[in-house]
């Protein structure tokens, strides 16, 4: 597969939609505040995993539904909800734009979406080192809209990549 230089922009989940998932989330429920003990659990506000101790409030989060309502896109049966952690109040966010070194020390699968919400494809990204290559091969296709960055083991949506 040729690849390609594109710029790209990681975006955690946008102030707005933070301050709606501290009401209610995008299944209807309150948030479920907790103090994560472990810690390691990737915050979806801030892109850092949570700290040991930490208080956070773990939400359901359909990403594709709140792009969809600002595009006008139609996801349809992709319009998946799922869980995340965020913080429970206002943080920083994310330290930049790019894709986060504190998430990248396990396996991911990017997912390519095209503008009206549908799945292109996806990749396996199985380490560090692939990070970059593996997203300018899927922004090689000029149907790709965004990327959406997922755990394997659960599935869940850790961030959005977005063409700049």
């Amino acid at each position: 597969m040729t690849t390609v230089d594109v710029a790209y922009e990681v975006r955690a989940i946008e102030p707005e939609a933070l301050r709606q998932l501290w009401e209610r989330d995008d299944a209807g429920n309150p948030p479920r505040l907790l103090v994560h003990e472990d810690g390691g659990s990737p915050l979806r506000c801030c892109l850092r995993p949570v700290r040991p101790g930490e208080r956070v409030a773990l939400v359901s989060y359909a990403p594709l539904r709140r792009w969809a309502e600002r595009t006008g896109a139609d996801p349809g049966p992709y319009n998946e909800v799922g869980p995340v952690f965020i913080h429970p109040q206002p943080c920083d966010g994310p330290r930049g734009s790019g894709y986060p070194y504190e998430l990248r020390s396990s396996h991911r699968v990017f997912r390519a979406y095209s503008r009206d919400g549908r799945i292109l494809g996806g990749r396996l990204v199985p380490d560090d080192d692939a990070v970059e290559s593996v997203l300018a091969d899927l922004f090689a296709d000029p149907e790709v809209a965004m990327v959406h960055v997922r755990a394997v083991e659960f599935g869940c949506f850790f961030f959005a990549v977005h063409r700049r």
